[in-house]
């Protein structure tokens, strides 16, 4: 594909990616009031063959907002709530000892609520590390291992997971290996009052809105396939690098902020998240190419979660998405090695 004038055909279904996109958005919207970034960057998620993880206090519609996002797709959903008593096996599954016709005993496995295709992970820090580390090998190789034999899943598999802050009481830290097969983290805020005057409205009279199914699993899919056709020049891909490699202390292109607050920086996964989502937000602004902006969009959601503080940072109480800011502000490209 020409990287300025795509052919007609590379038009029409570009012009299509971007009907099903809005499509899918205003049916959405249709339910949730506000939240338009975060509905954004979950499609953009979605899309990309990721997963999110959503923050917020209770009572924001993190829940609301994954339910009705299933409604508007013909696809399964399958909801968990978190405990701290919940084993693994009750998300993936196990082996049942069931009785043949011919009077013989047998093990076959009985799949768990993890075998759908969009996944609600409620309050997912609220059971301990050994179930929530139950989730890694689904969210990253879209599969689970029960006594040996590995259950493929099916396509596609989209967590979308919600967790209390982790200051409140009763809740487990996600470990960092979890947080980084999260696509990005997006951070619930509390409603305008305009936008509570809306909720008001349709939360409390007597019909409720409902989202209805406007798109199939195989045209996410394709949808996917073609945001990976568009081109990145090679000197924006060094600036995405070049943003993930600033947030490494040890890093020469660390930034001031970064040695000084952060202990680990983001991992390889931060850049592909990164450039997938930058391509998915190309097409919607009708442009054929990924631009620097594209990235900076993307940054603070795919890399606050996946940059640990020091100690310093901890005790004075600087958030990830302010050594982002400060990163995106003083981040300059290197130039390019021929």
């Amino acid at each position: 594909m020409n990287e300025n004038l795509p052919n007609e055909e590379m038009r029409a279904r570009l012009d299509a990616f971007r009907e099903d996109f809005e499509r899918l958005r205003s049916e959405v919207g249709k339910v949730i009031v506000g939240h338009l970034e975060i509905l954004d960057d979950t499609l953009i998620a979605l899309i990309a063959g990721g997963h999110v993880l959503l923050e917020g206090v209770p009572g924001l519609g993190k829940t609301l907002t994954v339910r009705t996002l299933a409604d508007a797709l013909h696809l399964k959903f399958q909801r968990i709530q978190f405990t701290p008593d919940l084993m693994p096996a009750d998300l993936i599954g196990t082996n049942i000892v069931l009785e043949t016709e011919a009077g013989r005993k047998q093990f076959e496995f009985q799949p768990g609520p993890i075998f759908g295709n969009i996944l609600l992970a409620d309050e997912i820090n609220r059971a301990t590390p050994k179930t929530q580390s139950a989730l890694l090998e689904a969210m990253q190789e879209h599969s689970v291992t029960v006594a040996g034999k590995t259950h493929k899943l099916t396509e596609p598999f989209f967590v979308m997971a919600t967790q209390n802050p982790l200051e409140m009481e009763g809740t487990y830290p996600l470990p960092e290996a979890q947080l980084d097969r999260f696509f990005c983290k997006l951070l619930v805020k509390y409603p305008l009052i305009s936008e509570l005057e809306t909720i008001l409205d349709r939360t409390t009279e007597a019909a409720s809105p409902k989202a209805q199914p406007v798109l199939s699993g195989e045209r996410i899919l394709e949808m996917s396939q073609l945001a990976r056709l568009i081109p990145v020049a090679a000197e924006i891909r060094r600036y995405g690098l070049t943003l993930v490699l600033a947030t490494h202390p040890d890093n020469e292109l660390a930034a001031p902020i970064t040695r000084q607050y952060v202990r680990y920086g983001a991992s390889p996964r931060a850049a592909q998240a990164m450039i997938l989502g930058a391509k998915i937000r190309a097409i919607l602004d009708h442009r054929y190419h990924v631009a620097k902006e594209d990235l900076r969009a993307m940054a603070p959601a795919v890399l606050r979660h996946r940059l640990i503080l020091n100690f310093e940072g901890q005790a004075e109480g600087v958030s990830s998405d302010t050594v982002i800011n400060e990163i995106l502000q003083s981040v300059v490209q290197p130039k390019m090695v021929a």
